[in-house]
């Protein structure tokens, strides 16, 4: 009777410590595992750890690396360590991620990375899918300063660097931004005497910037929205990119990976490029161009830039500025397009005569497919300013 009394607490015991506690633990191995299977989805580099060690919730790499070109080269994490990790139908999510700095000596190039981490991490448990919960996301990554030194001496740094994205309410889409603050570059350690004389004459013997970008990803008919995609130095310029395309959905993603995997791993290196350039013609039949624009706004590079070039003929800057202007009608007239030659030249002495920006815009009234845009460069490429909707204007 004692001992079948004793026998009930235990049971009871059990039971009480089995809900009380998690239903189960962590996989720390099946957890590095699921964040390969997603990245080798959409094309990520592959992830190694030495060791996996779980406490509670958290769940901490020893000797990490990402796993370049196939495997056939590695880059040195050291320590990660993933903090409240949960398990979510066959995945997991993390609150944060956190790396150890990073300090790399390669010949002569040393390079520095501190403060380094990823909040809100996703991993997907069935990368194979063709929705958001087939997605590795995050919240926010940061990196803090960054530092290049050859032969000791500062080459490139990089204050920090932030990438955000949203998911939309509906899973519908994932909107994203990056910034990357404080770019400097000393551009004297240049080895390429030729290149270094051309800096030297330009008065740019370092770079000091940023580079911003944003846009949105649209899932089900794989629309891609670059606003912005911003390259903004002092002293030089800031030059913006922008497009937006449909027809990038996650299965085109896969198939655009499965066919770089196979192209890595044929011998036959020929081979393998004839089967991959036939294999993306198949792919670009999927997508379709929506809008493009490019949009430089002068910040002092192009005085600079005619005085050298005048310089380099004997002449003056507003002597080679005037050339151009008669050179560009002349250069567009072998095109015979003549309304986009009329618009280039209109905006080339506009932006000569005072330099502001200049911006090329491409607006098709509706999306073009990108086999029409190549037959049109193949076949009539006078016409691809009109399907395009080309315009050319400067200092709008």
């Amino acid at each position: 009777m004692q001992y079948s009394t004793k026998a009930r607490l235990l049971l009871a015991g059990a039971a009480l410590s089995t809900f009380a506690g998690p239903a189960f633990a962590l996989d720390g191995n099946d957890l590095v595992a699921k964040i390969n299977s997603a990245l080798s989805v959409q094309g990520g580099a592959g992830f190694s750890a030495e060791k996996a060690t779980v406490s509670g919730s958290d769940v901490t790499l020893t000797n990490a690396k990402i796993l370049i070109q196939a495997g056939k080269q590695s880059l040195p994490l050291g320590t990660v360590k993933f903090e409240g990790v949960e398990e979510d139908n066959g995945g997991y999510t993390a609150e944060t991620v956190t790396f150890d700095n990073v300090n790399a000596t390669q010949d002569k190039t040393t390079f520095t990375a501190s403060d380094i981490s990823i909040s809100g991490l996703t991993v997907p448990g069935n990368p194979g899918g063709d929705n958001l919960e087939a997605i590795l996301l995050y919240d926010e990554a940061h990196v803090g300063k960054m530092t290049a030194t050859v032969d000791g001496k500062p080459a490139f740094s990089v204050d920090e660097v932030n990438v955000t994205t949203e998911v939309a309410d509906d899973n519908s889409s994932i909107g994203f931004d990056l910034q990357a603050n404080g770019i400097k570059s000393d551009l004297s350690l240049v080895d390429d005497a030729q290149a270094k004389d051309t800096l030297q004459q330009l008065g740019i013997t370092s770079l000091d910037g940023k580079v911003a970008m944003s846009g949105a990803w649209t899932l089900k008919d794989g629309t891609l929205d670059i606003d912005e995609y911003a390259l903004d130095f002092a002293k030089v310029g800031r030059l913006n990119l922008a497009f937006s395309m449909s027809g990038y959905t996650l299965d085109f993603i896969k198939s655009a990976n499965e066919t770089a995997k196979a192209m890595e791993s044929n011998p036959n290196k020929e081979e393998a490029q004839q089967a991959a350039g036939l294999a993306m013609l198949g792919l670009m039949q999927r997508l379709t161009f929506n809008s493009a624009e490019i949009r430089f706004e002068d910040a002092g590079i192009t005085k600079k830039a005619l005085d050298y070039a005048g310089k380099s003929q004997g002449t003056t800057g507003e002597a080679m500025a005037q050339m151009l202007k008669g050179m560009t009608p002349l250069m567009l007239a072998q095109y015979n397009v003549p309304e986009l030659q009329n618009m280039v030249s209109a905006a080339v002495n506009t932006y000569l005569d005072k330099p502001g920006s200049f911006t090329i815009t491409a607006e098709p009234a509706s999306a073009v497919p990108f086999p029409m845009i190549m037959g049109a460069a193949m076949g009539a490429p006078n016409t691809l300013p009109k399907v395009l909707g080309v315009k050319v204007t400067a200092n709008d």
